[in-house]
């Protein structure tokens, strides 16, 4: 290839990852090379989503957030670890966890030793238990809208429910950390009996490096499923969750091994020096963790992006061919007696976009030509919401056209009053010859 060719090939590219991609059907595509077109969907749609959903703004706002409730949020933790008698497992624990974090780690833990000890009994006990309660519960809160938002959930937890999730979170953290404890010295024990073994010397080490990473992916897997107010499938989160430990593996590792730069953060901020590294620590873990969520949002719904350009720029004939086209599926569906369609039933099997899809069935739900009914997995279906044999044609298009708001202040009473008669007539008349046709029998 010579090198004036190079800028066009990556138009051919980007025409390619931006537009051509988006229109291949998956049912048209050999098994290779449609898993190869999803990876590759992923990705992009994880990128351009990190940018639409500005991320590098919510990662500051949840350092912000973090670096308030950091005291008050080991406090809990640690309180609950000490009811159990696991306070110095957690502790060691998270010292092992974020080892780039040893010397703020110490501090803080001295820090709730004292505040502790200082809420031990009184009224301030009361008073700063829910005022430390209300820190970290924001904190969590703030970290769970961040995740709505991702997966575009425009309603997030009930109050209880937070209570209740949020406590067992509490309750289920120090646990886990005691767990991923005790895994860790059962590994290092039995490949420390392997080590003997030169043969085997070199996958010992290997092991115990997988260790913390295989721990640090089941954190980010929980999160990603749990965290969000609706359903994450395990698949997606767990990829999503090797993403995220990885990355932050090797932040880590890069973050540890580059505070040989400390010294220069000490002749400028002396003392507080460790504020800083901290604040860009926290920064660049919640931007891994946040284009995880992404990931997993990506890998999940990169169905509903398929002929997405195209889809926003559908002509307005095609839309209500295929408005009418669904309706006439779930009407002769209802008519047979057979099981009603879901929303992704439809679409594989009329190969209608997943997203144009639900954009019409939620508008004839609006209009009240069809009901979501939710089945014992709160999966949706779809049927008819009125008796079939007056759903016409006519019927069904002047719904739409009436659909939306028409109180706007032009005269079309006296002054547009004939271009508003010729608006109404042209209507009527486009289905003059077929004003009783049932969809049902189209």
């Amino acid at each position: 290839m010579k090198l004036k060719d190079i800028p066009e090939k990556i138009k051919e590219f980007l025409k390619f990852v931006t537009e051509d991609i988006w229109r291949a059907s998956p049912q048209d595509l050999s098994n290779k090379k449609r898993k190869g077109y999803t990876v590759l969907k992923v990705i992009v749609l994880a990128v351009r989503r990190y940018q639409e959903d500005n991320l590098q703004r919510s990662a500051s706002a949840l350092t912000y957030s973090t670096f308030l409730s950091v005291i008050p949020f080991l406090a809990v933790l640690l309180a609950v670890a000490k009811g159990f008698g696991f306070e110095n497992i957690v502790e060691s624990q998270l010292f092992e966890y974020f080892p780039g974090q040893r010397d703020i780690f110490a501090r803080v833990t001295d820090i709730v030793d004292s505040y502790m000890e200082h809420t031990k009994d009184g009224i301030f006990l009361g008073i700063g238990l829910v005022l430390l309660l209300y820190t970290v519960f924001n904190l969590i809160s703030t970290i769970e809208n961040t995740f709505n938002m991702i997966w575009q959930v425009p309603k997030g937890r009930s109050y209880l429910r937070r209570i209740t999730d949020y406590f067992s979170a509490f309750l289920l953290i120090p646990i886990f950390l005691v767990c991923s404890s005790g895994l860790s010295i059962f590994f290092a024990t039995t490949f420390d009996t392997l080590s003997h073994y030169n043969v085997l010397a070199p996958i010992y080490e290997v092991l115990i490096a997988i260790v913390p990473l295989l721990i640090t992916i089941i954190a980010f897997t929980v999160l990603y499923m749990f965290m969000p107010n609706t359903k994450v499938q395990f698949k997606h989160a767990l990829y999503a969750g090797i993403f995220a430990a990885i990355g932050f593996q090797v932040f880590q590792y890069l973050y540890i091994n580059g505070q040989i730069w400390v010294s220069k953060y000490n002749a400028i901020y002396g003392s507080l020096a460790l504020i800083p590294l901290l604040l860009l620590w926290m920064q660049l873990s919640w931007v891994i963790c946040l284009v995880g969520a992404e990931i997993a949002y990506a890998g999940q719904n990169v169905q509903n992006f398929e002929f997405e350009s195209d889809s926003k720029n559908i002509s307005r004939r095609y839309l209500d061919f295929l408005t009418l086209t669904i309706t006439s599926i779930i009407t002769k569906r209802f008519e047979k007696g057979d099981k009603a369609y879901a929303a992704i039933d439809i679409s594989n099997h009329y190969k209608i976009p997943i997203r144009l899809t639900n954009q019409i069935l939620y508008l004839l739900v609006d209009l009240g030509i069809i009901n979501e009914v939710k089945d014992e997995d709160n999966s949706s279906y779809y049927q008819p919401a009125m008796d079939i044999n007056h759903i016409t044609v006519a019927y069904l298009f002047d719904k739409i056209d009436r659909y939306g708001s028409e109180n706007f202040k032009v005269d079309n009473k006296h002054q547009f009053l004939q271009e508003w008669e010729t608006t109404l007539d042209s209507r009527i008349n486009m289905f003059k010859d077929n004003r009783d046709l049932l969809v049902k029998d189209l």
